[in-house]
């Protein structure tokens, strides 16, 4: 008993700690599920009634924008997929100080300001569309703008998860005669998989809620999800963005809880 007093004891402030994260980021997500139900047109407190019509309305006002930012989101994890599985395969495999500096290089768009970095984008696309004639700016241009933020969490997830990856089953499948392409297929990218699904939501979710790049580079009528409740914030305090955010909270967690089910994401941290 006393051995177990001792060990809890010595827990303690872990969990105080733990207990301290879970209020601070659990209690900002139960006001704004309480604050989606107030049937006021301007937030009071208290309510003088509770209505679910804010939910339909977001799909009415929000829809458009939603599906915009939905496509975005999956172009840019199709993209990043197709860049940063092959960029973490080689980066695993290789110690030199080139690999070294390709992989800074690839992660530090994820380091710098958004506002500094979509200013940067912006004004190069422009000084292209004046030298070529070509338009850049618009969904190519923010897709692409996309990619430089989504791909590093992709090559990172995928470096991470052949860290403790054993190499000999890929020496077996060569030594029975299996091509590269063969073992990378059946071998490598299997051991990746967790990785993989982890590297594409951490790129949806950028993506989806990405406002910096939207503001510089979105064309004339082309409004993404973040940038439309920008605007609504400008002449509207109600309800309906707070009816939004639980909409994309239980999105994304039921999405995370179908990953889960079938693919391990928290192998990617062992």
């Amino acid at each position: 008993m006393q051995a177990r007093a001792a060990v809890a004891l010595k827990r303690l402030p872990l969990d105080l700690l733990v207990l301290a994260g879970g209020i601070v980021i659990g209690l900002p997500l139960a006001l704004t599920l309480y604050l989606s139900f107030f049937n006021e047109k301007l937030v009071t407190f208290p309510p003088r009634g509770y209505t679910f019509s804010w939910y339909s309305a977001t799909f009415t006002e929000f829809g458009g924008p939603l599906a915009l930012s939905a496509e975005l989101a999956a172009c840019a994890v199709l993209g990043s997929l197709l860049l940063g599985v092959p960029a973490g395969i080689a980066l695993s495999r290789s110690r030199s100080a080139a690999a070294t500096t390709i992989g800074t290089i690839l992660l530090a768009p994820i380091a710098f300001p958004g506002i500094a970095l979509s200013l940067a984008i912006f004004v190069y696309l422009v000084l292209i569309e004046q030298a070529t004639g070509l338009a850049f700016v618009g969904f190519g241009g923010l897709l692409a703008a996309h990619l430089l933020i989504t791909t590093p969490w992709m090559v990172r997830l995928c470096v991470a998860s052949l860290a403790n990856h054993d190499r000999t089953a890929e020496e077996a499948a060569s030594s029975l005669g299996a091509s590269p392409a063969r073992v990378i297929w059946r071998v490598t990218l299997p051991a990746m998989r967790a990785g993989i699904v982890a590297g594409g939501l951490f790129a949806f979710i950028v993506s989806f809620d990405d406002l910096p790049m939207a503001l510089f580079m979105a064309a004339p009528g082309m409004t993404t999800l973040p940038v439309s409740i920008l605007e609504y914030l400008e002449y509207h305090i109600d309800p309906m963005v707070a009816a939004i955010a639980v909409v994309q909270i239980v999105g994304i967690a039921v999405l995370l809880l179908i990953l889960d089910r079938f693919v391990r994401l928290t192998s990617v941290a062992r």
